[in-house]
């Protein structure tokens, strides 16, 4: 069970808030589905979605998160309920339908969208009162990437989510032994410019830039043990609910892209620059470009503010 408390403080003294789940599961899925962007960083796709007469069943929601990754979420209002076995009968569901997928992120987000799905990051969400600690030890043993998040309810205008354990593999699809039905992008295999994959860039990276990349890889994830990283083809993630920190490596630097106005700071030329209206990899409007250890210092305030701010 959570131990979170939350309190009201008014002149000087605290009240406590009581906690309550959702009337009704559906309840719950509307709530998320109309805030999913900002309270998970996934676009929403779908609603109740069936998945044919073979498997007969209903995904609750379907939706692409901000690194072009397929997320299933599944509901409960409770903890009693099966959510994770349900959810992982859908998740295979999707990785064997992944051209019926990517027809609808076309006709929701548009082709350039269902171009870039990442199939290798697919996952689950687990949205539920509470969940069991059979629930999180099985979570640990299921080769699948699987969040169990936590909501609560406070009063009629608090939402809590909380993430109470994950579970990330290398790739989904492997999983299964299946391969991305979509075209692979050959942009991204050529061995010249911008479009290195990261095992390409790291296995060519000088070693001062690879002494500051796992420096800097080891001070995000130090930053709270909420903190998931996942490596995909361009590009390392970094998240807690929703990403707070992309690094795209390069044999002679690091471009580190946060959530951060960058109008908030003072930016530095060769530094940190606003790449709002710009074209990148990765999400966030501040770019920081790492050369050296005194730029990875400098780095740090803003890192641990991108952290604390999503």
């Amino acid at each position: 069970m959570t131990d979170i408390q939350l309190f009201r403080l008014s002149n000087g003294m605290a009240t406590e808030l009581s906690s309550q789940a959702a009337k009704l599961e559906r309840d719950l899925q509307t709530l998320i589905e109309a805030n999913m962007a900002t309270c998970l960083g996934v676009r929403f796709l779908a609603s109740e979605y069936k998945t044919g007469k073979t498997h007969r069943g209903r995904i609750d929601s379907l939706g692409l998160d901000e690194n072009g990754c397929p997320v299933i979420i599944e509901y409960k209002r409770h903890s009693n309920e099966n959510v994770i076995n349900q959810g992982l009968f859908y998740l295979d569901w999707l990785l064997d339908h992944q051209a019926e997928f990517r027809w609808l992120v076309m006709e929701t987000l548009g082709k350039e969208a269902a171009d870039q799905i990442e199939w290798t990051g697919t996952r689950l969400l687990c949205i539920a009162a509470d969940f069991t600690r059979y629930d999180e030890y099985a979570v640990q043993q299921i080769p699948r990437n699987i969040e169990l998040l936590r909501y609560k309810l406070f009063g009629d205008d608090l939402l809590l989510l909380e993430l109470v354990n994950s579970q990330s593999v290398p790739d989904a699809t492997a999983a299964k032994n299946i391969t991305s039905s979509a075209p692979e992008d050959q942009t991204v295999l050529k061995s010249a410019g911008h479009n290195k994959t990261v095992d390409i860039q790291l296995s060519s990276m000088s070693d001062d830039i690879r002494s500051i990349y796992d420096q800097l890889v080891g001070y995000l994830i130090s930053l709270g043990d909420d903190v998931q990283e996942k490596q995909l083809k361009l590009y390392m993630v970094f998240r807690r609910l929703k990403n707070f920190s992309c690094v795209i490596p390069y044999s002679n630097r690091l471009l580190v892209m946060l959530k951060v106005d960058p109008s908030s700071i003072a930016l530095e030329d060769g530094f940190s620059r606003d790449v709002t209206n710009i074209g990148h990899w990765g999400t966030g409007d501040l770019e920081l470009t790492l050369r050296t250890q005194d730029d990875f210092e400098k780095a740090k305030p803003l890192l641990e503010r991108s952290y604390r701010e999503n």
